[in-house]
């Protein structure tokens, strides 16, 4: 009983710092703390190459040993000790679920929700907690007040599942979809941006811009767009589904109206979590897309009337981001771009390899795309499984066609030094 207390008390006060991180593994808690305080002290220009502390990072993980997972733009690996939190709080929800679920776990959803306003920079007033950018984009494509007639740009290189809500409400409603092709990868944010800005109209109500398009890696300059479509009165979406976690940014600072994002991709959360922002002044302005008591009321929360969910990997949410804060958000980006140039720089010198990313390091982070001539990329992205054990994506969309390559923190050198040699043997 004692012990049942204090994991309710200690739930109940779970918010900043590394508490959620304590409360799921103390002995990891503790050697975190004095792994944060020891690269604390390290310049910047070493520590993406200490290999001491992404080692340690690396047996944080549970990742196989037989194959090179390279795929984790798709959706990456939990750390341990996230899993143990989510196992825990699944545990105890067993015991009495109605209880256990729906008046204690529940009670965690506020400081969980501070929690993440505070990695994505806004007030916790303007987040709310859902299982993917999918689900939070979908709560905005259909939620806006829109009529026969008005225009929304947005571009062939989108996620799929937002082009289709996009299709669904032109089906229904009668808006007109202004499709934009980009030639990619495009090397300058002012070149991107004009792609967009030429195609506002006075009809032009809302622009949709994927702030990393997942098929190359590419960085779009929303804040470019942003501030130009609101000259024009123009609403902004930014579809975030690659980028929290990944690369170092404020929400706010994007200057879009509304944005969202899948948890379970770069800040290592339990599968199927996810966040939305809108701006606390467009709340009232979307309709929440499930039932709710005030479905045009000004209250974030109307976007989290799900009924019964996985209230374990939610309360879980909380340990990614206290594992995400020991690395530092600006030193994981670094890592992840000396990752993708490690093994980038190693082949891209071979005769008939070729790459579909942007070079200009301020528009890709982590993600390259890998072409090899005479070879589809499917062709690529099996051999590479087949006799490698190297897992990868193959990428047909539109214009682009090659391999989809994303190491994470896990990532080891000696893993890349294996795909740039099977890259060799397969374009020789």
């Amino acid at each position: 009983m004692n012990s049942r207390r204090q994991f309710l008390n200690r739930l109940a006060a779970a918010g900043g710092g590394l508490s959620l991180l304590s409360f799921a593994d103390p002995v990891f808690a503790a050697e975190a703390e004095d792994i944060m305080k020891k690269m604390s002290a390290r310049e910047e220009a070493g520590d993406v190459e200490d290999e001491e502390f992404w080692g340690w990072v690396r047996s944080s993980f549970t990742v196989s040993p037989n194959i090179i997972n390279l795929n984790n733009g798709g959706v990456a690996p939990q750390p341990k000790v996230v899993q143990d939190a989510h196992i825990r709080f699944y545990q105890y929800c067993n015991e009495a679920p109605s209880y256990y679920m729906w008046q204690i776990l529940d009670q965690g959803r506020e400081p969980l929700r501070e929690k993440l306003a505070g990695l994505c920079g806004c007030s916790a007033e303007e987040v709310a907690i859902n299982r993917n950018a999918t689900e939070g984009l979908n709560s905005i494509i259909f939620g806006l007040n829109l009529k026969a007639g008005d225009e929304v740009i947005l571009t062939k290189q989108d996620y799929p599942n937002m082009m289709n809500a996009w299709k669904q409400r032109e089906k229904r409603d009668g808006i007109k979809l202004v499709w934009l092709n980009l030639p990619l990868p495009l090397e300058n944010e002012a070149d991107i941006a004009k792609y967009y800005i030429n195609a506002f109209t006075p009809k032009t109500k809302v622009v949709h811009v994927t702030h990393l398009i997942n098929w190359v890696g590419q960085i779009t300059p929303v804040k470019m767009i942003a501030q130009a479509a609101h000259q024009r009165g123009i609403e902004v979406i930014a579809d975030g589904a690659h980028t929290l976690g990944h690369f170092e940014f404020k929400v706010p600072d994007l200057e879009c109206d509304y944005f969202a994002s899948s948890l379970h991709k770069w800040l290592s959360a339990p599968f199927g979590s996810g966040l939305l922002y809108i701006k606390k002044d467009k709340i009232k302005n979307i309709w929440a897309l499930l039932s709710n008591n005030e479905p045009d009321g000004p209250d974030i929360r109307k976007f989290e009337s799900l009924g019964t969910r996985s209230f374990a990997s939610e309360m879980a949410i909380g340990t990614a981001v206290d594992f995400h804060d020991i690395i530092g958000g600006a030193r994981k980006e670094r890592r992840l771009r000396y990752l993708k140039d490690y093994w980038v720089n190693q082949v891209k010198n071979i005769p008939g390899v070729s790459f579909n990313q942007p070079v200009n390091p301020k528009l890709s982070c982590a993600i390259a795309n890998v072409s090899i001539k005479g070879k589809k990329p499917e062709e690529v992205s099996g051999e590479l499984f087949n006799k490698y054990k190297i897992h990868t994506v193959a990428i047909n969309w539109e214009d682009i066609h090659g391999v989809r390559v994303t190491p994470n923190v896990y990532t080891s050198t000696k893993d890349l030094d294996k795909l740039a040699g099977a890259i060799r043997k397969i374009a020789s």
